[in-house]
């Protein structure tokens, strides 16, 4: 059997990190209970990542990178409006679909209160990234709507979805965040 690499055991605690934090929150880090799941000393996890602020930033920074590239892949695939927004509500249900989940950075904006001020910042930069590209996919749809405009029915997209898929988390029912973006279609929320 082949020694895992350093970089194969940090991908590792990141993986283990973001599915409990998706699943239980930020609080429920814990350097012990991740080294247990690896199969690492919990002193190895603190090699990769000092502090669980450290960890939670770079798995925040990580989230939003990934989101923008697939985000700036659908912009670069489609004009349409509706379509790109298709895509990317599947995207938060996607996470529902898998155990239960919540967005990370949503489920740690819920948490703000306890993160550090490094993990802020990722996650402010998680919820701007997404209010960007929200505004640039209305730009589409209402090529007349003024920037401000655009950005404040960008937001509350934003915000609605994070809050459809909390509210489905808590009751255990994807159904329920089904529901909620179609309504939000028919009322003209999202286009």
């Amino acid at each position: 059997m082949m020694a895992k690499t350093k970089t194969d055991m940090r991908e590792a605690v990141m993986t283990a990190a973001k599915a409990t934090v998706q699943s239980h929150g930020y609080n429920a880090l814990s350097f012990r209970e991740l080294a247990k799941e690896v199969g690492i000393k919990s002193a190895s996890v603190h090699y990769h990542f000092p502090t669980k602020g450290d960890l939670a930033a770079a798995l925040a920074r990580r989230y939003t990178e990934e989101g923008a590239a697939y985000l700036a892949e659908l912009l670069a695939t489609s004009n349409d409006a509706s379509w790109c927004m298709d895509r990317y509500t599947a995207i938060f249900r996607a996470a529902l679909a898998n155990d239960n989940r919540m967005c990370l950075c949503g489920i740690m904006s819920a948490e703000l209160d306890d993160l550090p001020a490094e993990v802020r910042t990722e996650v402010d930069k998680f919820a701007a990234m997404n209010v960007g590209w929200l505004t640039k996919v209305l730009s589409r749809a209402k090529p007349s709507a003024s920037e401000q405009d655009l950005r404040e029915h960008a937001m509350a997209i934003f915000a609605a979805i994070e809050g459809g898929q909390l509210v489905a988390r808590g009751c255990q029912d994807i159904g329920i965040y089904d529901r909620t973006i179609r309504a939000y279609r028919t009322t003209g929320l999202i286009p």
